[in-house]
């Protein structure tokens, strides 16, 4: 894979104007006119202005990081319609299994980061499954998140059948290892975590914001809680619902989520059309481009990616439907 870090510049070339000036040459026969000493030091001055500006200006560009003068936390290059909708982003993604004996709390996982680490800390979501299911069923979100530039950590739940109470303190737990034990522990910001989760797991999602407040984002996918109410979340929170489940009926989960989650809150709740319960759990380009952009809004706080969340996404072949606040405050 192409190491994301490589930047290349071409030569700009001007054309021609086809015009010409005169050119002066001193006459031998008078002398050369004398240059005032303030002329030669003004000159000196000037000539090393534009050295160092030539410098500065050779330092700030190019460089994958770009990092924003005013926002260290930006990773990568500008983003465009189709970099985020891409299976890779600019980062080449190394992994690494964590085995359940290794930890407490949750169940192991593997652990998808940056490989380079050139642009200093990134941003970490922990991804929960759903009922029933194995890390295997979310895996897909591993490299395609930490390719844009994230430490993303597939969890395994201490069982198959944990309800999202339980998930959602295994997703705590599991950013608390990452932070504090992993072997990635100093490329992670652990002042920007976020989380993520399918249906009980997208359930968990929630009870972890509401627990942890400090989270700077929350992706509950096609979630389902028998709590209906989330007044008391902090995080900014984007919300999927599928317009075909029949096991969390977006009426009963996803809608009362999203509509109980403070107004004044960062949020947003998107259906997608002819989807299912389950279509999380195969590789989806607008949940990966939606979230993507959501967790570099919040996490990262890079504003550049705040033209794909606003003005607010219409409906589509892919989205039924797009509610939310714009433009973020947070």
């Amino acid at each position: 894979m192409q190491h994301p870090h490589t930047s290349t510049t071409s030569p700009v070339h001007h054309p021609h104007t086809g015009t010409t000036s005169p050119v002066h040459h001193p006459r031998p026969d008078l002398p050369a006119p004398r240059t005032s000493r303030r002329g030669r030091r003004t000159g000196r001055l000037a000539a090393l202005a534009a050295a160092v500006s030539a410098v500065f200006g050779l330092t700030t560009l190019g460089g994958p990081a770009a990092h924003g003068a005013d926002n260290p936390f930006e990773r990568g290059p500008a983003p465009t319609e189709s970099s985020i909708e891409a299976l890779r982003g600019p980062y080449a993604v190394s992994e690494t299994t964590v085995s359940r004996l290794a930890v407490s709390g949750f169940g192991g996982g593997t652990i998808y980061y940056p490989t380079s680490t050139a642009d200093g800390t990134f941003g970490a979501v922990a991804v929960s499954p759903g009922y029933t299911g194995t890390q295997s069923s979310i895996s897909w979100l591993g490299p395609r998140l930490a390719s844009q530039g994230f430490v993303v950590f597939t969890i395994d739940t201490l069982t198959t059948l944990d309800q999202p109470d339980s998930r959602g303190n295994q997703l705590l737990a599991a950013l608390d290892y990452l932070t504090s034990s992993s072997s990635v522990r100093g490329r992670i910001d652990s002042t920007r975590l976020g989380v993520m989760g399918h249906s009980m797991g997208g359930g968990g999602t929630l009870e972890a914001a509401k627990t942890r407040p400090s989270l700077q984002a929350a992706i509950p996918l096609t979630p389902w809680n028998l709590d209906k109410t989330w007044p008391e979340i902090r995080t900014p929170t984007l919300i999927f619902g599928a317009d075909g489940d029949t096991i969390a009926p977006v009426a009963t989960h996803a809608e009362p989520f999203y509509s109980t989650l403070p107004s004044s809150l960062d949020r947003a709740y998107l259906e997608l059309n002819g989807a299912t319960h389950f279509t999380p759990n195969t590789s989806n380009t607008t949940i990966a481009k939606y979230s993507v952009s959501w967790l570099k809004r919040f996490i990262d706080n890079d504003t550049r990616y705040e033209q794909f969340l606003c003005p607010l996404p219409r409906p589509s072949l892919t989205i039924e439907e797009y509610r939310g606040n714009c433009p973020h405050t947070g």
